[in-house]
C-alpha cells in the first residue's frame, strides 16, 4: 500500500458569526452578556488520504472550505470534530507575506521566516544565497519588505518554504500572483519534489495550472466533500458543476 502524507478523518469545522455586538457595558448588561450568533459550518464530516508523494489539489468555488481545510491541515486552525493527521515535517505558503515583518528587511525576513519554519540559522546562512537566486529579488534583499510588489513578497515567501525542505508543502492561491517565468519555476520544483517523493498540496482557482501539475485531487462545495481521485476527472466534473449553475 501507498504510505500516507496526510489523513482527513471526518472533519468538520465551526464559525460563529455574531450579528451584533454589545457596544456598551449596559448593553452587555442588558442582555447578560450574550451575543446573538449562528454557527456556520465552513467544512462538514471531510474525510480524504494524501499519498506519500502526490501533487494534490483542493479545488471548489469561493467558501467551499478550501482555504479552511489547508488551514486546519497546517494547524493554523483546529477542527471542531475528526482529526487530521500529518506524516514529515510540513511547510505551509498560505498568505501573501505570512511571516513576514513589513519593517524588516527582505534578508532579515528571511531569517526571521526560516526559523518560524523550522530552520536553525546554520541552515538558513547555507541555503540563503540559493534562497534568494530562486526568488529573483537579490537588488531588494536590503530593502524593507513593505515595499516589496504583492509579486516579489511571493517570490521570496515561496523560496524560503521549499528551502526547508519539507516531506508536504502546502500552497494556498499565492501562485497566481506570480508572473508565468515564476509560474514555471514553481512548477519544475512541484516536478522536482514529487520525484523527491515529497508531497504537495495546492487550492487555487487556475484549473489549467492545476491540471498541468497535479495528479490526485479532492472537490469540495460549501465545506461538503463531492469527489475525490485521479485530477483530470475530478476537474473535469467540477468545471462541469459549475457550468452548469451558470
Amino acid at each position: 500500500m501507498t504510505p500516507i502524507a496526510i489523513s482527513v478523518n471526518s472533519v468538520s469545522k465551526r464559525f460563529r458569526i455574531y450579528h451584533e455586538r454589545n457596544q456598551t457595558l449596559k448593553a452587555a448588561v442588558m442582555r447578560g452578556r450574550r451575543l446573538v450568533h449562528e454557527d456556520f459550518w465552513a467544512l462538514t464530516d471531510v474525510s480524504f488520504d494524501i499519498p506519500v508523494g502526490s501533487t494534490y489539489a483542493l479545488i471548489g468555488d469561493n467558501g467551499s472550505g478550501k482555504s479552511t481545510l489547508l488551514k486546519c491541515v497546517a494547524e493554523i486552525l483546529f477542527p471542531d470534530k475528526g482529526t487530521i493527521t500529518r506524516n514529515g515535517r510540513m511547510a505551509a505558503l498560505l498568505e501573501v507575506g505570512s511571516g513576514f515583518h513589513p519593517e524588516l528587511s527582505g534578508r532579515e525576513n528571511v531569517y526571521l521566516n526560516g526559523s518560524i519554519l523550522g530552520m536553525s540559522k546554520k541552515e538558513i546562512q547555507s541555503k540563503f544565497d540559493s534562497i534568494v537566486d530562486f526568488s529573483g529579488v537579490e537588488k531588494f534583499i536590503d530593502q524593507p519588505v513593505k515595499n516589496y510588489s504583492s509579486g516579489m513578497y511571493v517570490r521570496l515567501g515561496f523560496s524560503v518554504a521549499i528551502n526547508v525542505d519539507p516531506d508536504i508543502l502546502l500552497v494556498d492561491e499565492v501562485l497566481a500572483v506570480g508572473d508565468t517565468a515564476f509560474q514555471e519555476k514553481c512548477a519544475q520544483k512541484f516536478r522536482d519534489f514529487k520525484t523527491a517523493g515529497k508531497t504537495v498540496v495546492i487550492v487555487s482557482h487556475s484549473m489549467p495550472i492545476l491540471q498541468s501539475m497535479c495528479d490526485s485531487a479532492a472537490w469540495l462545495s460549501h465545506g461538503v466533500l463531492q469527489q475525490v481521485g485521479d485530477a483530470g476527472p475530478v476537474i473535469s466534473a467540477y468545471k462541469e458543476a459549475t457550468l452548469g449553475h451558470q
